[in-house]
């Protein structure tokens, strides 16, 4: 079974997929955040964001 990560936003919970970056980081997959809960992220800095797989 793959890794996930549940969030809970407004008393519901989310499962979103953990993947392995290629230095072996492990991500959260949000991708499909907003189409699931209408909510987006901030990340200012982009210190905790990668662009690609």
């Amino acid at each position: 079974m793959s890794e996930t990560a549940k969030i809970e936003l407004d008393g519901k919970v989310y499962e979103l997929p953990v993947i392995v970056g290629s230095e072996n980081e492990k991500a959260i997959d949000i991708s499909k955040l907003r189409d699931l809960t209408g909510y987006i992220t901030l990340d200012t800095g982009y210190k905790n964001t990668g662009a690609t797989k």
